[in-house]
């Protein structure tokens, strides 16, 4: 069923991605596939690594004092801890399993910022106890930080208070102007039981401008915090920093191209669902340019010269640009059915472990053929469209609605090698639906070798 034009089918391919390239050269994959009969995730922890040490670098660069946190929502294995806790920084967690996982791969409590809106008790107390910063969501929540830490805890309790974002009147995080002021009031009678350190926000969206507007009024609620005598030296800007998974031209030719006749069933997406896989600053590049940025009523000032005007710490919460090249994931073409046209692949897990699915989205970069027998040079090129459902009792169960223009055709035991899942994809969703076991996550190193090593992750839970 060959295609004779690519022209037909617009592609999303990857930016390159050297560990990746040098799994699949070794041969690991099939026998990974074999080992496990199942669907599994590889992890690169060099790459997060990596990522870490950029974010670091432009901290210090820009003459910032500043400390991150890797958002351990945005994938739960163990290694990702464990790196870490290696290169000294931190862990933004939001519930105990998450807090007690941290502490047991080497996070320091001192090292910990406890987010989430509502948070249990429990979870509080536990925060208090290992002196982990907290982000204060509500008065209530102050309050019953203030109980706990004058309950006879040795430590105050660290705090920061966050702010409800102009531009998000209906989020769900934050306090307004006039619950702000009561809680600065209510820090400064708390007196020694409560260190008030700042700051923080929740900011949906990948813009950079309003994040960096945002970041310089919490500089000024600092100002007033510490004229009432409370600490303030810190401000948190959550994440937000974008990833780039493809190049310009690629994501603007799709954009400018993708109509239903590209997807399976005639399914329709609107571009502004889709994550934006390509952006002109992504990862450390966008937090050099964030700090740039001279925020609104900043009087020509960049964000990174207001921070270091007044001795004020910019935390930062990333998850996505710390796991941006750090992992891919594997499915086993299990049948193929020929449908209008192209090919429709059934592989042997689910979209619940491919989780843009679920949010009413496509996880756009092509994934990679793996050919149980390789293409031979002296075949003439082909182009082979097809869309890739799971291996469930669901219509809407797929992995990718997009016609995929593979270059030959695939056949049942054949794998996909699904590119930079590890940023959210592998587990916010992932389910034993029908009883088909989670996908294992498999840690590989020593990817300069022509043999790189691996091993189970550690992960306790």
């Amino acid at each position: 069923m060959a295609v004779n034009t690519r022209s037909r089918w617009p592609a999303l391919p990857v930016l390159p991605d050297a560990a990746t390239d040098a799994v699949v050269a070794s041969g690991l994959l099939p026998e990974l596939a074999h080992a496990f009969g199942g669907p599994f995730h590889f992890l690169l922890p060099d790459a997060f690594a990596a990522n870490l040490r950029s974010l670091q670098g432009t901290l210090e660069a820009a003459g910032v004092d500043g400390f991150i946190y890797y958002a351990k929502k945005a994938n739960k294995a163990a290694v990702f801890v464990e790196q870490t806790a290696a290169h000294g920084a931190g862990l933004d967690v939001a519930s105990v399993a998450e807090l007690r996982e941290a502490l047991g791969h080497g996070i320091r409590g001192e090292h910990l910022v406890v987010t989430g809106p509502a948070k249990d008790p429990a979870l509080l107390r536990l925060a208090v106890t290992h002196s982990a910063l907290i982000a204060v969501d509500a008065l209530d929540e102050l309050d019953a930080v203030i109980a706990i830490a004058s309950a006879g805890h040795i430590r105050p309790a660290r705090v920061l208070l966050r702010v409800l974002p102009p531009l998000q009147p209906h989020s769900r995080f934050g306090m307004t102007d006039g619950e702000l002021a009561t809680a600065l009031e209510r820090c400064r009678q708390a007196g020694e039981a409560l260190r008030t350190e700042g700051f923080s926000f929740h900011l949906s969206g990948y813009a950079l401008q309003p994040r960096a507007d945002l970041a310089a009024r919490l500089v000024e609620l600092c100002l007033k915090a510490r004229v009432m005598g409370l600490e303030a030296g810190r401000i948190s800007i959550g994440g937000g920093l974008p990833v780039s998974y493809t190049d310009a031209d690629s994501w603007r030719v799709f954009l400018e191209t993708q109509r239903p006749a590209h997807y399976h069933a005639g399914k329709s997406f609107d571009s502004g669902d889709f994550y934006p896989y390509h952006s002109p600053e992504s990862g450390a590049h966008a937090l050099a340019a964030l700090l740039r940025a001279r925020p609104q009523h900043a009087h020509g000032k960049t964000l990174a010269k207001i921070l270091t005007d007044v001795g004020v710490e910019l935390l930062l919460e990333p998850g996505r640009a710390l796991l941006d090249r750090a992992g891919a994931t594997v499915f086993t073409v299990q049948g193929t059915k020929d449908r209008d046209g192209h090919q429709l692949l059934t592989v042997n897990g689910t979209s619940l472990s491919l989780s843009e699915q679920w949010f009413g989205s496509e996880y756009l970069p092509d994934p990679l053929l793996i050919p149980l027998v390789p293409l031979n040079p002296a075949t003439a090129p082909g182009v082979f469209p097809a869309s890739v459902g799971a291996a469930t009792c669901l219509e809407s169960d797929m992995l990718t609605w997009r016609k995929i223009a593979f270059p030959q055709r695939p056949r049942p035991g054949d794998l996909l090698l699904y590119p930079n899942t590890a940023g959210y994809q592998m587990d916010s969703n992932e389910s034993p639906f029908h009883d088909l076991p989670l996908p294992p996550k498999v840690v590989v190193d020593r990817t300069d070798r022509p043999r790189p090593r691996w091993r189970l992750d550690r992960h306790f839970t």
